[in-house]
């Protein structure tokens, strides 16, 4: 009985035998799936790794993922029949209907001669071969796909989308042992779908990586950017100050020497102390209208004053204005009009402001010869050229010209505002500013302007009020009105008060000077002025409230108020008006045009 009862035991050994080997061959490819996998991640994390140079440039791209694992899953199996088929729909339209993708990344060959191919076995049993760029069906996909074990499989996004086909020929396995073999083809298909889940976490983690490296690359161009613009505004402070400084000096200097001295109108050093202060207050005026005018550009709201103009008329008054510096420099001036050149719409103040922003620099950098300005029509524009025969900009300094800032040649006085304004003001008026030069040979800049604004209506009443607000920009010296006229001037400044009272007293009228709003009052129970000029900052209340009260009151709400304040922001003209005055000169004042101004307004 013993000895029947040991057989089945010998039996079961011997039995056990293929199995034992059996469990161990699935353990060695379990063993292959992992290593491979692993291997596949490390060379991933490396292209990742690479991807997070920035010197001299990343160098890990898609491409290099795609690569990646098509070569090491070729060596994993032991094949060099590994591709991934890019998934393109727009590639039907050009190719068979059939056609949904190009092959891409197939693995490199053991042979370097040899050229990359992914050499597979379709459903009747002939063999395909694709090259790199080569079309690939979707039917022959979904036949490898559905191969037992699988030779393609899809690759998908976060997002469910297919964006590929990692596919594998049906070369047998090279393995030395059929039951190793037949493990590890079972596993070929795990193999892939994990090796294209690690495929598609690096591609999201390389996409990650590229963002935020552009994300960086834009916050150090903008930090950058921050601390050139941080640079130039400090030397734009620096050069404004020493150029406030220097006028003030001339100003509080000379006006210390007249108080000294004691003012003697007779003396002819007396007389050239006032010309300096004056021209000192002057120049300190325009750097100060330059810096608003800047401020009103980097807000983008600078506004411009539509009239019809009379250009002859103006280029001559502004070629007057800068006759005396070209004579103290011993330069010629040229004006040159075409003779079709009659009106312009446009505002005023400002071409005269451009004209006089290009005549000023053409004069500071000639020191012989001749400045000039040209005026012609071309088409439907008009091109103002104000050439000089200076010493020229070079063709680097010419491309910095219209930045804020920049001065072409250091130790000359000014910010570096003025092309920048003029380039601004002259789009504003649909135009344009250009530029020729040739280092020592003089220069020339152009500004054209369309003969009307474009887009803005411009009817005949519009046509005519641009007329006579173009004849009072430049009012005659002297006023002498037919009879006297009264003037209440309702002004908080003392030295203001004094010098429009002396000013407009010598022009023959009667001024009565009021420094608040009782007063004003008080003044009005007794007086029928022509005009009254308002101050909108008073002791005992605002003018523009009192305007208000005066417009009103049946009793004065026809007498003429014209505005006269500090206020010189955009759309502080706006704000007067509305509160019922007449008109609006803003300080300091320009005497001519104040004397133009109540003349207008004091006529019967």
């Amino acid at each position: 009985m013993q000895q029947y009862s040991s057989l089945p035991e010998q039996n079961s050994q011997i039995d056990a035998t293929p199995t034992l080997l059996t469990t161990i061959q699935q353990l060695r490819a379990e063993l292959w799936l992992e290593h491979s996998l692993n291997q596949l991640q490390t060379h991933l994390n490396e292209c990742l790794l690479s991807a997070c140079t920035t010197v001299p440039q990343p160098r890990a791209t898609e491409a290099e993922i795609f690569q990646t694992l098509a070569d090491n899953l070729s060596s994993a199996l032991n094949t060099s029949n590994v591709a991934f088929a890019k998934y393109t729909v727009g590639i039907a339209l050009f190719q068979s209907q059939k056609t949904v993708g190009k092959l891409f990344y197939i693995s490199s060959p053991s042979q370097r001669s040899q050229l990359p191919f992914l050499e597979v076995t379709d459903r009747k049993g002939k063999k395909l071969r694709w090259r790199s760029q080569d079309p690939i069906a979707l039917e022959d996909l979904q036949y490898l796909a559905s191969q037992q074990p699988p030779c393609a499989g899809q690759l998908v996004n976060d997002s469910g989308d297919v964006i590929g086909w990692l596919i594998i020929s049906t070369a047998p396995l090279n393995s030395d042992c059929e039951l190793l073999e037949a493990s590890q083809a079972k596993l070929r298909s795990q193999l892939i779908e994990r090796a294209a889940k690690q495929c598609t976490l690096a591609l999201a983690q390389l996409r990650q990586i590229q963002f935020l490296q552009h994300k960086s690359q834009h916050l150090d161009n903008t930090n950058r950017e921050l601390e050139r613009s941080n640079q130039l505004k400090n030397q734009f402070l620096a050069n404004t100050s020493h150029e406030i400084r220097t006028p003030l000096s001339s100003i509080i200097g000379f006006t210390h020497l007249l108080l000294a001295q004691g003012y003697d109108p007779d003396r002819e050093r007396h007389q050239e102390y006032l010309n300096i202060i004056q021209s000192s207050g002057k120049h300190l005026l325009a750097l100060i209208n330059d810096i608003l005018d800047l401020s009103k550009i980097e807000a983008n709201q600078m506004e411009v004053q539509w009239e019809t103009v009379n250009l002859p008329g103006l280029c001559r008054n502004v070629l007057a204005l800068v006759k005396e510096k070209a004579a103290n420099k011993g330069l010629k001036l040229l004006l040159d009009i075409d003779p079709g050149v009659t009106t312009l719409v446009a505002d005023p103040l400002r071409l005269k402001q451009m004209l006089l922003n290009l005549l000023f620099n053409a004069l500071k950098f000639t020191n012989t010869g001749t400045v000039g300005l040209k005026v012609f029509t071309k088409g439907i524009f008009v091109h103002f050229t104000v050439w000089d025969t200076g010493t020229g900009i070079s063709q680097e300094d010419q491309t910095k010209l219209f930045q804020p800032y920049f001065q072409a040649t250091n130790g000359e006085e000014g910010t570096g505002l003025g092309l920048v304004v003029t380039r601004k003001l002259a789009e504003v008026h649909g135009g344009c500013v250009q530029v020729e030069s040739e280092f020592e040979r003089g220069s020339s800049f152009t500004i054209i302007l369309p003969l009307t604004p474009m887009g803005e209506p411009w009817d005949d009443a519009a046509k005519n009020q641009g007329e006579t607000s173009f004849l009072s920009l430049f009012p005659p010296l002297a006023v002498t009105p037919n009879v006297s006229r009264e003037i209440l001037l309702v002004e908080n400044d003392l030295p203001n008060a004094e010098l429009m009272e002396i000013y407009l007293g010598k022009l023959g009228y009667q001024v009565n000077w009021v420094n608040n709003a009782a007063k004003m009052w008080e003044s009005l129970q007794r007086l029928a002025p022509a005009v009254i000029l308002m101050d909108v900052n008073l002791p005992d209340g605002n003018g523009l409230d009192l305007v208000r009260q005066l417009r009103e009151n049946q009793q004065y709400q026809m007498i003429p108020i014209i505005a006269q304040t500090a206020m010189a922001m955009k759309g502080d003209r706006e704000i007067c008006l509305a509160a019922g005055v007449n008109d609006y000169i803003s300080k300091p004042i320009d005497l001519p045009l104040l004397a133009s101004l109540v003349e207008k307004y004091s006529q019967p």
